[in-house]
């Protein structure tokens, strides 16, 4: 079990949970998002391969249209 912190609070995940893996769970894998991960943004293509572990900070923003 891991626990990170995103978006500011804490969460408990399974080992070898990587960050499409948290996408897929909240339903954002087809939305546009940027990913902060313990400070550095990530590009999309690492996605599937950074793997969380415990003390890890998110921060995921998605973008949303509007008039």
């Amino acid at each position: 079990m891991a626990k990170i912190q995103l978006n500011g609070k804490k969460v408990d995940l399974k080992k070898n949970y990587s960050i499409f893996d948290l996408l897929k769970k909240y339903k954002l894998t087809n939305k546009k998002v940027a990913i902060e991960y313990n400070g550095t943004i990530i590009p999309k293509s690492s996605f599937r391969k950074k793997y969380l572990k415990s003390n890890d900070k998110l921060e995921i923003v998605h973008f949303i249209g509007g008039g």
